[in-house]
């Protein structure tokens, strides 16, 4: 397999939606807790890549699989399987060694961690593999945006952090019999509220992608969420979830969870609310897809910047 035909299967340019919430996780564990940690920061993004582009080689490998429509531009044209004649042999191979070094790196991490990152990483990976395998997967399901939302927008985050940070977050003991979670609730809180605006962003990629496929989802019969409830419906959606996000950084910094700097981020509201206006006169993967994936870019690039600045001034 060529790297071009590599980089279509496992759609390269879509891994910044695990790159974002890692580094999102990695920069607030610097500046509240004051805590890296570099072989825990390796072993995860290597597990983290490569699971992802597994998924995705998977999703890929299913749709190509299950697709009822045989002609049309999702079919000929974005599936790498199709556009490069790819051998099934070779594509179950790349899968699998993608998902071995995952899991790989993944269980040194928990060697190098404790439980929790063990399971959190299992139910992550069971997640992943669901979303596109099975009689019945989750990307056929309305459930699509919030499962892609949570595991991807806050999960990452939250271990992101956790890894760095280390076991103040939540601890889970085990003692005479005895199974003993402690969790610090307010930090927990915070780092979920900090992690809305991946949350919602990484949804309405998948919303947006959901939203433009809608033709060829009823064909082929995967009963998304803008299928349950209509297009209309699905962008007053799209809509309200980036609108959210900026309510939810001004709580973040009246809390004081990110730096005053992080105003700037509020400023992409303006770019934001173009490419919205654009998105709801056309919604095709050709024309106006990519503008959710650049709203995402957008606003967790500015808060990366903005969060890596205030750490820069106090060193």
């Amino acid at each position: 397999m060529r790297i071009n035909s590599f980089f279509k299967l496992v759609e390269i340019q879509t891994k910044l939606a695990s790159v974002i919430p890692f580094s999102l996780g990695v920069i607030y564990s610097v500046y509240r807790f004051k805590s890296f940690n570099l072989n825990n920061f390796i072993l995860m993004f290597i597990s983290l890549i490569t699971f992802d582009m597994a998924t995705t080689a998977i999703n890929n490998y299913f749709d190509y699989k299950r697709a009822v429509k045989k002609h049309g531009y999702n079919y000929e044209l974005h599936n790498a399987i199709v556009k490069y004649s790819l051998k099934e042999s070779a594509v179950i191979i790349t899968i699998s060694l993608l998902l071995l070094c995952a899991v790989t790196f993944g269980f040194l991490l928990y060697l190098n961690t404790n439980i929790l990152v063990l399971i959190l990483g299992v139910i992550s990976f069971a997640v992943g593999i669901f979303y596109t395998y099975g009689p019945l997967p989750i990307s056929r399901m309305p459930l699509g945006e919030v499962f892609s939302g949570i595991f991807m927008g806050f999960v990452i985050v939250f271990l992101a952090v956790y890894i760095n940070a280390g076991e103040g977050l939540m601890n889970l003991e085990y003692i005479n019999g005895i199974l003993t979670l402690n969790m610090n609730l307010k930090e927990i809180i915070y780092i979920f509220l900090y992690s809305v605006p991946t949350i919602n962003c990484i949804a309405n990629v998948m919303l947006a992608n959901n939203i433009c496929d809608i033709e060829d989802d009823k064909e082929n019969k995967r009963y998304t969420l803008p299928i349950y409830v209509g297009k209309e419906n699905a962008l007053k959606i799209f809509k309200a979830l980036y609108y959210l996000i900026y309510i939810d950084l001004v709580i973040l910094i009246l809390l004081r969870v990110v730096p005053v700097v992080s105003i700037i981020t509020l400023l992409t509201i303006i770019l934001v609310k173009g490419n919205i206006k654009q998105f709801f006169k056309i919604q095709t993967k050709k024309d106006t897809f990519a503008l959710s994936v650049k709203n995402m870019i957008i606003v967790n690039v500015t808060q990366i910047i903005a969060i890596g600045s205030a750490i820069a001034f106090t060193l």
